[in-house]
């Protein structure tokens, strides 16, 4: 059943890589801007930062939303009893999916190309919600 849980785990990680790497760019791009943190109080409020940081905190927010179903669905997925290879297969090219859309958005940022990522990984999401929903229904 753990083999199924270690996807869960790496994406985890991957969110709190992006977490420093967010700081690690914000935080020099606020001090060359002169932006007091005390202004970034309310959303928005940080727009005027270069797209090189506020591309990696996007991601970092990309990596709180969507991701959950997929949490949620490991769990699931475990908890039923219904780990298989197919499932840990569709596991880990969902969390190399988006290990891909991170790199694209938080380098180059190509919105054409991080879309056919996401959209990828969403797929791949459907399929494992679709079997496990027939496992149930």
């Amino acid at each position: 059943m753990t083999s199924m849980l270690a996807p869960a785990l790496a994406l985890i990680v991957l969110t709190l890589v992006v977490w420093i790497w967010m700081y690690a760019t914000r935080i020099p791009a606020m001090q060359a801007a002169r932006i007091d943190p005390q202004a970034a109080a309310h959303p928005g409020s940080l727009d005027v930062l270069p797209s090189s940081a506020r591309r990696v905190a996007d991601n970092y927010n990309h990596l709180l939303e969507q991701p959950t179903i997929f949490y949620a669905l490991c769990f699931i997925i475990v908890l039923g009893g219904h780990t298989d290879a197919l499932y840990v297969q569709l596991a880990w090219g969902y969390v190399a999916l988006r290990v891909v859309h991170t790199l694209i958005q938080c380098t180059v940022n190509v919105v054409n190309l991080r879309f056919l990522v996401f959209a990828l990984s969403t797929i791949m999401l459907m399929v494992m919600a679709g079997r496990e929903a027939m496992n149930f229904f």
